[in-house]
């Protein structure tokens, strides 16, 4: 059955300013009323512009955290319908296909529509990933659809200005270097930023000119899959966009080792980005990118503006539930402020409100109850191993996956909330006295994706974030993303980079022709 027949239009409203720092809370007031129950649309695998059943004809349930009840039946792809979702997109890559001689404008209006058709459904999407993610529906609609639409706007502009260059080679010869797409790209995302993620894929891998395998995460898959309908909507052609919902040991297995995908990109933890290069080489060395954990310090100077230190380090941490890969969850503060701070953030994580994430509330529910339990026993092993606990560190209700806002003080390096990505919203807070130990003690991690300084010292300032071996360094601020800076990780926390020209060439392969002149006789 077609797209247009499974999936329902949704009015348009109105579009509010988000971004993700201390000014988040001012775009509130342009926030309208969420759909507190919307209607599940799109829950079938999605190839060739239709949905469709998995070829097994399982199901798999999706879960509200907020009330653990059962939200839908999602179709569970597997090899089977991985290798119907390849052959789709190997067919759209062809040459010759509608897709591969569409001019790179069309290519670019394709995804601007993309956008408008995303923002036209802004209240709905947003509503959407707050039922199944547990987000607060104030970040969805002004942070992850804010941030969702400027991405593939953003990369839209892309198609027509990946262009090469002319080289002037020695002898007598024209050369010149093109950028072409790599071809057939899978993409797996995660489900903590569900809708945004998909954007840092969809965007640099649709505006080279490749096609788009994507398995979503199977926690929250309802938003991707209606994107895709909107895709269709917007006019790409059959095949450009696949999305087969699943999950990672079969579907998304059957990505990173298909021998017809091209490159594939992981966003996810890090130990399952281990064994993605693996599968990827034994396949046909397809390239891979990943984007996985981290373990970010903050470091607080006394010569800091206190007020503003707390306000980007609890955003640091708290923001999206703990739930971020760049969460600044090892806080470093200089000991001549080290007892304010404490008091300080205690006192800040105390108001902040939690409950149900459609109402007025600062927190909603972790994703599932596997990480809530993961994040509960790393509370646990905090209270164990002597970490002081100032704030929090229990489960919140009897149902629905929420956590208490959690601050440990005195938190020593060696103990495991200091060493492990906790993905929650627990704050590890420790004592530093110099920048030679604050800098032995922040690189002490597997991790490299992020940190920030809070300092008024600018020498300083530029000293560390040189010095500091992580993807990203923000200076008196915290979570502040463009889509035109480059974003990704040192040591463990990936390889490659994602978003502005580093992402694109991601996608690209970069070709070198070369012609003989003729020479005419004098």
């Amino acid at each position: 059955m077609s797209t247009l027949l499974n999936c329902v239009r949704i009015r348009a409203v109105p579009s509010a300013l988000g971004m993700v720092g201390p000014s988040h809370a001012r775009t509130m007031s342009a926030t309208p009323q969420p759909i507190k129950k919307p209607e599940v649309k799109c829950a079938k695998i999605f190839i060739n512009n239709e949905f469709v059943d998995a070829v097994s004809g399982k199901t798999f349930k999706t879960i509200n955290p907020t009330t653990e009840e059962v939200i839908c039946e999602v179709a569970e792809g597997d090899k089977a319908d991985v290798d119907k979702a390849v052959k789709a997109a190997r067919d759209a890559f062809k040459l010759g296909s509608p897709w591969r001689t569409m001019d790179a404008s069309k290519r670019q209006d394709l995804l601007i529509k993309l956008a408008d058709l995303i923002e036209r459904d802004r209240n709905y999407i947003a509503s959407l990933e707050t039922l199944d993610n547990g987000k607060p529906f104030s970040a969805s609609f002004a942070v992850d659809l804010e941030l969702t639409i400027k991405c593939l706007r953003y990369h839209a502009g892309w198609a027509t200005k990946n262009g090469g260059k002319v080289v002037p080679m020695d002898g007598n010869f024209f050369s010149y270097v093109r950028h072409e797409p790599v071809g057939v790209c899978g993409q797996i995302i995660p489900w903590n930023f569900p809708l945004l993620m998909q954007a840092w894929k969809l965007g640099p891998a649709l505006a080279t000119g490749n096609t788009v395998v994507m398995k979503p995460a199977e926690q929250t898959p309802l938003t991707a899959l209606y994107v895709a309908q909107l895709a269709a909507e917007a006019g790409f052609p059959p095949g450009v966009i696949n999305i087969v919902p699943g999950f990672g040991p079969t579907a998304g297995a059957a990505i990173a080792s298909h021998m017809d995908v091209d490159k594939v990109a992981f966003t996810g933890s890090t130990e399952i980005g281990q064994l993605i290069p693996q599968m990827a080489a034994r396949s046909n060395l397809k390239r891979v990118t990943l984007e996985l954990g981290g373990k970010s310090p903050q470091i607080v100077y006394s010569d800091s503006k206190l007020s503003d230190a707390i306000d980007f380090t609890h955003l640091g941490l708290f923001f999206n539930q703990g739930q971020c890969c760049t969460a600044g969850s090892r806080v470093f503060v200089e000991e001549k402020i080290y007892k304010d701070f404490v008091e300080l953030a205690t006192e800040k994580a105390k108001k902040r409100t939690i409950g149900d994430p459609f109402t007025n509330v600062d927190q909603g529910p972790q994703v599932d109850g596997d990480q809530m339990n993961k994040i509960l026993d790393m509370i646990n092993s905090g209270k164990k191993e002597g970490a002081k606990l100032t704030v929090g560190g229990s489960r919140v209700g009897n149902k629905g996956y929420f956590i208490a806002p959690t601050i440990f003080a005195d938190v020593q390096d060696n103990m495991r909330i200091a060493k492990e990505e906790i993905f929650g919203p627990v704050m590890q807070i420790m004592k530093f006295k110099n920048d030679q130990e604050l800098l032995e003690r922040a690189h002490n991690t597997i991790y490299g994706l992020a940190a920030s300084v809070y300092t008024q010292d600018i020498e300083r300032a530029i000293f560390l974030s040189n010095s500091l071996r992580a993807g990203t360094v923000w200076i008196n601020c915290h979570n502040v993303f463009d889509t035109s800076m480059p974003f990704g990780g040192y040591k463990m926390s990936g390889q490659g980079r994602e978003l502005g020209e580093y992402g694109i060439q991601a996608y690209t392969e970069v070709k070198s022709v070369i012609m003989k002149i003729p020479q005419k006789n004098s």
